[in-house]
């Protein structure tokens, strides 16, 4: 069941009053409960407020504060899921990050990779498909982008506007689309066995904030460059794209990846809501530092004479 706050029906109280951190913005509970999308069921994106505040800072000052912590912790369990590949570890994290235009995809990245060391971060941002990637099947350029093991992958777009757009301005036939939803499942699936840890986030922004974000564009010349006037054209078909996400959030949503609704009409939410995630999901993995395989005290002895 999902409710207008914007959460899935899980916690009664989105602030529960539980031991731990109480410093502001800190949050005791499991977000990755409160925005899961529940797997199976009809999804009503009406139901959920993308101007909510389901759980975690209840402000923009706390949730700054919460993000900076985190993003400490971040960095260190980045750093170890990095040197543990180098022992053999083969997990890594991928974040995919999808939503309509202006929710925040690339504002979403510049904050996440502000954490994170770029040796062991791989970015791509997905565009139309070239003439090469047409020539293949369409998971094919997604397979070639996946993130190294020990790596974090962060996906701007992914594979799923292949459900999406390709729905919307009926670029395959519908049952080719229905078809894809089986077939992103099972590569998935596949990534999970193979050691990949998905996080997918949807970026939900409202019809009114979208149309503020483009008006602000178009007030700044320095944002001019990020105008497309398309961009108009694609807001007349929000319904079909409400549709599209619905779908898209109720077949592909399983255990092993599942999605995940962060409300995006507030940035600084939004920004805290996606570190905490990937905070989550870095605790769950728990990498550690490889043992040296060499004699310490033979090593230090060394040192000391050196020179």
């Amino acid at each position: 069941m999902t409710t207008k706050s914007g959460r899935t029906g899980r916690p009664a109280d989105p602030f529960p009053d539980e031991p731990g951190d109480r410093s502001p913005g800190a949050y005791p509970g499991r977000l990755r409960d409160v925005l899961r999308v529940p797997a199976g069921g009809r999804v009503d994106l009406s139901s959920y407020d993308p101007g909510g505040i389901p759980a975690g800072p209840r402000n923009k000052a706390e949730a700054l504060e919460a993000a900076a912590a985190a993003g400490t912790r971040l960095a260190e369990l980045q750093e170890r899921l990095y040197a543990a590949a180098t022992a053999g570890d083969r997990r890594r994290l991928l974040l995919i990050l999808q939503g309509m235009d202006t929710s925040g995809k690339g504002g979403t990245v510049k904050h996440v990779i502000g954490h994170f060391n770029p040796a062991g971060c791989r970015i791509k941002a997905f565009k139309a498909p070239t003439d090469e990637e047409r020539d293949h099947h369409f998971l094919w350029r997604i397979a070639r982008e996946l993130p190294r093991s020990g790596d974090i992958g962060i996906f701007d777009r992914s594979h799923y506007e292949d459900v999406l757009i390709a729905r919307v301005r009926e670029l395959v036939p519908r049952e080719v689309v229905r078809r894809r939803y089986d077939e992103i499942n099972a590569f998935e699936r596949a990534l999970a066995e193979d050691g990949h840890t998905i996080v997918k986030v949807f970026l939900h922004i409202s019809h009114e904030e979208q149309r503020r974000r483009l008006l602000a564009r178009l007030e700044n010349p320095d944002k001019h460059w990020k105008f497309n006037q398309g961009d108009i054209e694609e807001r007349a078909l929000w319904p079909a794209y409400r549709k599209a996400y619905e779908r898209m959030l109720e077949r592909c949503s399983p255990p092993e990846a599942p999605w995940f609704v962060v409300p995006a009409d507030r940035k600084w939410y939004r920004n805290w809501a996606v570190t905490r995630l990937l905070l989550e999901h870095l605790e769950e993995l728990d990498p550690q530092y490889p043992q040296g395989d060499f004699d310490l005290d033979a090593s230090r002895k060394l040192l000391r004479e050196d020179g």
